[in-house]
């Protein structure tokens, strides 16, 4: 059973932003595991209120080549003032994962020390150049809806119409997400 508060994306003081974090390479940081533990206290200086932070999943592989380690997925809810703007905190997100190592190229998909997605920001729907709130295919991918699932499972993504949890019930078994034991 869920304890939390509901995840209110938008409030008066502030907008909340849901980030995928994701890790599957070993780096001078660490594990994947510890990686994302790292990534949480970046993201914690972002938000004016504690982050709410999602347990540790291990997810097999999506439209990866053959060969690539199972990744480490979580997911943070971060709370910003209502004057950032959506590019703001994403070239932030992209900042923390150049600190961490990553080397942004073209190809999707592929292993990689640090990525965090901006899956949603407040109620923003925008789609720009380098810019699509909320994520294009979060509400196909479990390896992003299970974590936030854990934070919210009643939360309607922007755009969508179901819940976290319904859209979850869509999916075949496979690709396996599982809950780590930390």
């Amino acid at each position: 059973m869920n304890c939390q508060p509901p995840i209110i994306l938008e409030e008066q003081d502030s907008l909340t932003a849901i980030i995928s974090l994701g890790s599957n390479l070993k780096s001078a940081l660490g594990s994947p595991q510890e990686v994302i533990g790292l990534a949480n206290i970046e993201l914690e200086a972002l938000s004016f209120h504690p982050p709410i932070v999602s347990s540790l999943y291990e997810t097999e592989p999506v439209d990866c080549e053959p060969g690539t380690p199972n990744f480490i997925n979580a997911a943070a809810a971060i709370f910003v003032s209502p004057q950032c703007s959506p590019q703001e905190l994403l070239q932030q997100l992209h900042q923390i994962e150049a600190s961490f190592g990553r080397n942004r190229v073209k190809t999707t998909n592929m292993a990689r020390i640090l990525d965090l997605d901006l899956i949603c920001f407040g109620l923003w729907i925008c789609s720009q150049a380098g810019l699509e709130i909320p994520h294009p295919r979060a509400h196909q991918r479990r390896f992003v809806l299970q974590p936030i699932a854990e934070l919210a499972p009643d939360l309607v993504l922007p755009g969508q119409t179901m819940t976290v949890q319904e859209l979850l019930t869509q999916f075949p078994t496979a690709p396996v997400v599982a809950l780590l034991d930390t």
